[in-house]
């Protein structure tokens, strides 16, 4: 018996469909239950964490009289766009570029250096950069056998700490993601604008970088959404401190909700961080859009 129109069009999407339903399950579940959970005072302990009371919006009003909040999303914004969007973007692309003009040996040894940090856990990789810049850490005895001074990088300048590291970390995604897309370039195009006097900076401005600008907003959602949601990293190198001057968002919830036990309130900022995200996602997929002729 033939199948009909309706029915086909069901049996075709019956192998996304595992698929959709791990994403309801892990993904729209959690996030349901965090809009939820950021609409009454449920707490970690005590009676509240038993029988959590509706509060309404109260928890995202007392967000706008928060005086750590406004510092907290601005940092945020800081550390997303410091070190994704200028620091792993733009070096990243920088050193996919250069690894194309280098020797085979010269850019293997570097393509193993970058991604050497990728590839540690993410646990270890905070606390070798905390190492690196802690007072008596490698920097500082770099720069002491210099004869420069030996500031203490993780109280007096925290976010600059942090924000290096993350692009230490972070670095090798956007490599990896320029790399490929760079040898998909026709070198045909390339070659005919150096034969018409093109250099090498305008083949690049004019000619790559239009070809390859779906790698590039897809690379900037990826490296934007996983820097939003970076927390170890950050807790192990200054937990925050000192004086909530590195306390971005993630780091925020997490302490108003297990530190101080107000689930409500914790899971009403990573509400913000959620709907932040969603608005970043948001901007990209219209990049990715291919412009009408």
């Amino acid at each position: 018996m033939l199948l009909s129109h309706r029915a086909r069009q069901l049996v075709r999407y019956l192998p996304v469909l595992p698929a959709v339903l791990l994403l309801l399950v892990f993904l729209a579940g959690p996030v349901l239950w965090a809009f939820q959970a950021s609409l009454t005072n449920a707490g970690l302990t005590g009676r509240s964490a038993r029988n959590p009371e509706w509060v309404g919006l109260e928890n995202y009003q007392r967000l706008l009289t928060d005086p750590v909040f406004p510092l907290s999303l601005g940092l945020t914004v800081l550390f997303v766009g410091g070190s994704a969007v200028l620091g792993q973007n733009l070096l990243g692309l920088a050193i996919a570029v250069l690894m194309r003009r280098a020797r085979p040996a010269v850019a293997s040894l570097v393509g193993t250096a970058v991604v050497a940090a990728w590839v540690l856990p993410e646990i270890v990789a905070a606390f070798a950069a905390y190492a690196y810049f802690s007072k008596d850490g490698t920097l500082n005895q770099l720069l002491g056998a210099l004869g420069f001074g030996r500031p203490e990088w993780l109280y007096a300048f925290p976010m600059v700490a942090v924000m290096l590291a993350n692009v230490w970390r972070g670095t090798a995604f956007s490599m990896l993601v320029y790399k490929a897309a760079l040898n998909d370039v026709p070198t045909e195009v390339t070659e005919a604008a150096q034969m018409d006097g093109a250099r090498g900076w305008q083949r690049l401005l004019f000619i790559t970088l239009p070809m390859i600008r779906g790698s590039i907003a897809t690379n900037l959602m990826l490296i934007t959404l996983q820097t939003l949601a970076v927390f170890t990293l950050v807790w192990v190198m200054t937990a925050g401190g000192p004086a909530n001057a590195s306390t971005t968002l993630p780091i925020l919830a997490y302490q108003e909700a297990f530190k101080f036990g107000d689930i409500g309130y914790g899971t009403a900022v990573a509400s913000v961080l959620i709907l932040i995200g969603a608005a970043f996602g948001v901007v990209y997929i219209r990049l990715l859009k291919e412009p009408r002729a």
